[in-house]
């Protein structure tokens, strides 16, 4: 049976949407599609959207830790690590102190706190 739904993207929870944003449409090269004060958008452009909406009292995952659970992670590609790593750190991004992927992949924190993994790609 086919079906009846399609993945359409995710959204993230965060203080300050239009921030978290501009971190992502500069790590996907996707564009910022709509903004206000409680949400901020990026166009998929014919795959997957991200949004980012604002939670009052917003508490930033601790990973590896679990007092404030990751609840997920995105993860992304680069052919090369040692770059990526550079370019997400100058976009805002913080290299997570526990590193588990060896050479394979490196683990960031987004401005919000959200880990996101880069490996090898």
């Amino acid at each position: 049976m086919p079906a009846l739904t399609k993945y359409y993207g995710v959204t993230l929870d965060c203080s300050h949407p239009t921030e978290l944003a501009e971190f992502y449409s500069e790590l996907t090269g996707l564009k910022i599609s709509y903004k206000s004060d409680d949400f901020a958008g990026l166009d998929g452009n014919g795959g997957p959207a991200m949004g980012f909406q604002k939670v009052a009292g917003y508490q930033a995952p601790q990973w590896p830790g679990q007092s404030v659970p990751q609840q997920f992670h995105l993860d992304f590609s680069a052919e090369d690590l040692d770059g990526a790593e550079k370019w997400v750190l100058e976009l805002g991004a913080t290299k997570a102190e526990t590193q588990p992927g060896g050479e394979r992949w490196r683990v960031f924190l987004d401005p919000a706190g959200h880990p996101f993994c880069i490996s090898q790609g």
